[in-house]
């Protein structure tokens, strides 16, 4: 009797066994598949995490709060893509110049630092469906007599490094002054410096509700900004856009956006 228990019970755990092999041989094949949990179909920087670079030098848009960590409308974007996707947000504050060639090399998983979608930077990285519209603008001290872009020929401009709004001060002068922020251009701007700056018109507007005295004037174009992702990580690119349209259909992009401007930019102007 006690060899037939013993024949059945071995019998049993040959089952147990063989079902567990098979258990592990199809979680093997998931893996490699890239059906995994943490999100390694891909290719992120840290499995598991959406790695998101921002400068932490634009208000509203990034800045750095008390703890350290970034705050702002893209950050909360970064951080709902992120909760979407499935994945623990990490981000990173890096100087806004060299973001597009982080996210190039691999450094980033993405950036979500407002950038604007332009055929330069097309070549360097791949971007998403934009998730806001803006455009850039003069701003002048209130006793100056610019009105426009081409009233700044030959004077003093100050944009931020990298940024598209040297492009537009290179078209009327040979003067302009680079930054690593938009925001310290305008503190540059507002103390007696420069005859002007080119930004971002919610940058303005929102430096102007912090009490500096600059006024805005022509809005020289209009936008679209967008996540920009490595050219080689289509099924990031894919998953990001998905995740955006999901955000603007429940919502969520809206909700976001009226926290940080007290309107909708997230919806393209007509």
């Amino acid at each position: 009797m006690k060899k037939i228990s013993l024949f059945l019970f071995s019998v049993l755990m040959l089952f147990v066994l063989a079902a567990c092999g098979a258990g592990e041989s199809e979680e093997s094949t998931e893996k490699q598949n890239g059906e995994s949990q943490g999100g390694s179909e891909y290719n992120l920087v840290e499995d598991g995490k959406f790695t998101f670079a921002a400068s932490g030098e634009f208000r509203p848009f990034s800045s750095t709060g008390p703890s350290g960590e970034m705050e702002g409308f893209d950050i909360d974007v970064a951080n709902a893509i992120a909760e979407e996707l499935g994945l623990e947000p990490n981000q990173k504050k890096f100087k806004f110049a060299s973001i597009v060639e982080g996210v190039k090399t691999g450094r980033f998983d993405a950036a979500v630092a407002s950038h604007t979608i332009t055929p330069e930077r097309q070549e360097e990285v791949d971007f998403s469906t934009p998730y806001y519209y803006s455009g850039a603008q003069v701003f002048v001290r209130p006793d100056s007599d610019v009105e426009s872009l081409d009233d700044l020929k030959g004077k003093e401009i100050a944009v931020s490094k990298g940024s598209t709004y040297v492009e537009f001060a290179n078209q009327v002068t040979d003067k302009v002054q680079s930054y690593d922020s938009d925001v310290v251009a305008l503190q540059s701007l507002d103390k007696g410096r420069h005859d002007a700056v080119i930004t971002d018109f919610l940058t303005g507007k929102e430096a102007m509700g912090q009490g500096l005295n600059i006024e805005g004037k022509e809005m020289i174009e209009r936008s679209e900004q967008a996540v920009a992702v490595a050219k080689d990580n289509e099924k990031l690119l894919e998953a990001v856009n998905e995740a955006i349209e999901k955000l603007r259909e429940d919502g969520t992009l809206t909700e976001i956006s009226k926290k940080y401007f007290g309107e909708d930019i997230t919806t393209k102007p007509e």
